[in-house]
């Protein structure tokens, strides 16, 4: 599992699109992030209604429910790009040069493969829930209080579509770099050596011991 990945740029193309679309990729992780915090105010004033005045906020459920997707799914695409995801290095972090990067290759391809098929099945899990001949172009709702359930669903499809052009963006990082012949690709997140991730380590427990000196 890799603990810690870099990403290098540059001046090219490949790198001046990488920056705009992690800028695109920040923002939705910010409302990820948002999210998350909204939901604990919505718990806070679903119980401490239920408990102060027995009356619990209406449809604390559904509005859970209609979360879930921006907390679950904004953020795949950022983690994706800084390498926040669980990776398995033993076989891969043992490989060099051109090896690796083929290697990158091959599994992003294959990532790329099964993100598009959940492009195509989460879009039609949502084209079935909306319907502009009803109310609210809604098809279905929440149980409670009858909130449309497409914005929710409609949300899938758009952060695997940002993933997508991030998988995109990284094989073209990884097929430059494979012909090419480079050790440090732009664009594409490199996995750190132990030593670099001490001395990671280090200049940070070190920044923290000048902080308190400091003060």
């Amino acid at each position: 599992m890799a603990g810690s990945l870099s990403v290098l740029s540059d001046e090219s193309l490949l790198s001046r699109i990488d920056r705009r679309l992690y800028g695109l990729e920040k923002v939705m992780a910010f409302v990820a992030g948002a999210a998350v915090l909204g939901l604990m105010f919505l718990a806070v004033i679903s119980v401490g209604g239920r408990n102060l005045f027995n009356a619990p906020l209406p449809g604390y459920v559904d509005w859970m429910e209609l979360t879930m997707p921006l907390i679950a799914f904004l953020g795949i695409s950022y983690a994706m790009r800084d390498g926040g995801h669980i990776r398995m290095d033993i076989l891969i972090g043992q490989l060099r040069g051109r090896p690796l990067w083929a290697a990158e290759f091959v599994t992003t391809l294959v990532t790329l493969a099964l993100i598009a098929l959940l492009i195509w099945g989460s879009w039609a899990h949502f084209d079935r829930s909306f319907d502009c001949a009803r109310p609210l172009c809604s098809a279905d709702s929440t149980i409670d209080i009858g909130m449309p359930l497409w914005p929710a669903k409609i949300i899938v499809p758009i952060c695997f579509s940002v993933l997508a052009l991030r998988l995109v963006l990284q094989l073209w990082g990884y097929a430059r770099a494979f012909a090419e012949g480079i050790d440090q690709p732009i664009a594409v997140p490199l996995v750190k050596s132990a030593a670099e991730l001490a001395a990671e380590e280090a200049e940070h427990v070190q920044g923290a011991d000048d902080g308190e000196t400091t003060r």
